[in-house]
């Protein structure tokens, strides 16, 4: 079992080996161990940013491994300043890498920033870039002028014309396109160098851009929880 614990949502899955076989999200940690009380597993791991390790001990009635920057990893990392990676990116690659066959792999996380993680066909993870999210360039636009609008991120509304026809549509156009170019052209150029790279995207607005699939980019909304799965199979592997 994986658990990753967020600022606002508690994210979890039963794994057996690879193979996902149950997963549930909720926002407070007794709905999560209510919910999860009939699962059966033999080994878990939790990843957090709300609580340590030590509190995370006295609130959870079970063992389990905690995920920090001296767990050791199924990757070699190559990140400079690994003391600055989050946790979430690493993983989020990690688990693109267990379901890339051995090719070279860029995640993309959509969340409140966008981010790509890269993992090479040597199996070492070398960094990739952050940008702002979606919701982040609606408010950057409202309060860095004195006339735009602060516009709400709604991913059922579907995706805008290119041509904005009155300020709205045009900061929707704007953004939403320029997100989609941002990923097709920075997937374009990694697969300039890795012909045979292979793309997973994920986060609460994957789905929102599920458009840019093709036979080598995949929507995995759960990847991070597929890295958290993989990583606690190796150490419980390598143990």
């Amino acid at each position: 079992m994986v658990i990753d614990i967020g600022n606002t949502r508690i994210k979890s899955a039963l794994f057996h080996g690879e193979e996902l076989v149950e997963d549930c999200v909720e926002e407070y940690l007794d709905e999560l161990l209510l919910r999860i009380s009939s699962w059966e597993f033999d080994h878990a791991m939790v990843s957090s940013v709300r609580w340590s390790r030590k509190e995370l001990e006295v609130l959870l009635p079970f063992t389990f491994v905690f995920l920090d920057r001296s767990t050791p990893m199924p990757v070699t990392n190559a990140y400079e300043t690994p003391h600055t990676l989050g946790l979430d990116r690493i993983a989020a690659a990690i688990g693109a890498h267990g379901m890339a066959g051995g090719s070279a792999v860029l995640s993309i996380d959509l969340g409140t920033c966008i981010t790509y993680d890269f993992i090479d066909q040597s199996r070492c993870y070398q960094g990739g870039a952050i940008s702002p999210g979606v919701q982040m360039r609606f408010t950057a636009m409202h309060t860095q002028t004195a006339r735009l609008p602060l516009l709400e991120h709604v991913p059922t509304d579907g995706f805008p014309a290119l041509t904005g026809n009155n300020t709205l549509e045009g900061m929707k156009s704007g953004v939403y396109h320029g997100v989609y170019f941002e990923m097709e052209g920075i997937i374009s150029q990694y697969r300039r160098h890795y012909q045979h790279l292979k793309v997973f995207i994920c986060g609460g607005d994957a789905k929102f851009f599920e458009s840019l699939t093709k036979d080598y980019i995949f929507v995995i909304p759960n990847l991070v929880l597929h890295g958290l799965n993989r990583i606690l199979n190796y150490n419980v592997n390598t143990n």
